[in-house]
C-alpha cells in the first residue's frame, strides 16, 4: 500500500488528522531515529487533538453567539475598576454549571455585559460543556413559532437539557405579552437541573413592569436568585466612551487641532 492509498485508507476510516500529518510525521521519526510506539504515540495523540478541536467548533457554532471573537483576554477590565473581575473569572471556570447554578450580569447598557456572557460561554465549551445563546427576544420569538408548530414541548424540553443557557439583552426591546409565562416554563424546566445566565440593562424591581406579569416575575426571580451569583457591570458606558473619544479626535479636542472651517473644537464632555 502506497502513501496514497493510506493517506484515502486514513481518511475512509475518519483518521484525518493522522493522515494530515503523516508526512510530517515521517520524516521527524526518520530524523530523530523514533521508536515505533514513539511514532504511532505522536499519530495517536495529532488525532485526538484534531477531533478535540473540531468538537470545540461544532459546540462554538451550534451556541449561536451573536458574536464569536468575544473572549475574556479581548475585555477591558481596567475600564470599570470597581467591576468585581473576580466573580468573572470564578464564573468563566465553569464550576456554577457543574453546581447546576444560575448567574446574572446586570447593568447599563454599553458595560460589557453581552462580551461576558459570550465570553463565559466560551470558556464553558472550551471546558466541554454544550451552550446555547440566545438574546430574549429572539427567544421568545422561537418559542412562539415551535408554538405555532406544535412543537413548544419537544423545544422547552430540549432547551432544559442544556447545560448552559444564555438569554441576552432582557429589556432592550418591547416583549410580546406571553414573555413572563414562557420565561418562567423554560426557568422552571431547567431550575436545579442546568445552568441560566441572563443579562439584562434593568433593574430587578423592574421586571414586573418590563414584562407585565408581577406574579409570574415574581416566580421566575424567586428560582433565578435561588442559587445565583450576581454581577454588578459598569457604570460607565463602554461604547459611549468610545463614542465620544472618536468625536473628540474628529474635533481635534486635546491635540491641539481645531474644528471645521478652521475653528477650535468645542470640548467634549467626558462620561459621568
Amino acid at each position: 500500500m502506497n502513501r496514497t492509498e493510506i493517506d484515502r485508507t486514513l481518511r475512509q476510516l475518519r483518521l484525518s488528522g493522522i493522515a494530515d500529518v503523516l508526512e510530517t510525521r515521517l520524516v521527524q521519526a526518520q530524523a530523530e531515529s523514533l521508536p515505533p510506539l514513539d511514532f504511532l504515540s505522536l499519530l495517536v495523540h495529532d488525532e485526538l487533538l484534531r477531533r478535540q478541536d473540531r468538537l470545540i467548533a461544532r459546540r462554538i457554532h451550534a451556541a449561536g453567539f451573536r458574536d464569536r471573537t468575544k473572549t475574556l483576554d479581548r475585555f477591558d477590565f481596567d475600564f470599570n475598576k470597581k467591576m468585581n473581575r473576580a466573580q468573572i473569572f470564578e464564573l468563566a471556570s465553569g464550576r456554577f454549571i457543574e453546581q447546576r447554578e444560575d448567574a446574572l450580569l446586570l447593568g447599563p447598557p454599553g458595560t460589557g455585559k453581552s462580551h461576558l456572557a459570550q465570553a463565559i460561554g466560551h470558556a464553558a465549551i472550551l471546558q466541554g460543556h454544550s451552550v446555547r445563546y440566545y438574546e430574549v427576544y429572539r427567544l421568545l420569538e422561537a418559542i412562539a413559532d415551535a408554538t405555532l408548530d406544535g412543537e413548544r414541548k419537544s423545544f422547552l424540553e430540549q432547551l432544559s437539557r442544556v447545560p448552559l443557557l444564555i438569554l441576552d439583552d432582557l429589556g432592550m426591546r418591547k416583549l410580546p405579552a406571553t414573555a413572563a409565562e414562557d420565561l418562567l416554563e423554560l426557568v422552571m424546566r431547567r431550575y436545579e437541573r442546568a445552568s441560566t445566565l441572563l443579562t439584562s440593562n434593568r433593574p430587578i424591581d423592574e421586571w414586573g413592569k418590563l414584562l407585565g406579569d408581577t406574579a409570574a416575575v415574581t416566580a421566575l426571580l424567586d428560582r433565578l436568585l435561588h442559587r445565583a451569583t450576581v454581577v454588578r457591570c459598569g457604570p460607565r458606558s463602554h461604547r459611549t466612551h468610545i463614542a465620544s473619544t472618536a468625536q473628540a479626535a474628529d474635533l481635534g479636542v486635546g491635540t491641539g487641532g481645531t474644528g471645521l472651517k478652521g475653528k477650535r473644537a468645542e470640548r467634549v464632555p467626558s462620561d459621568p
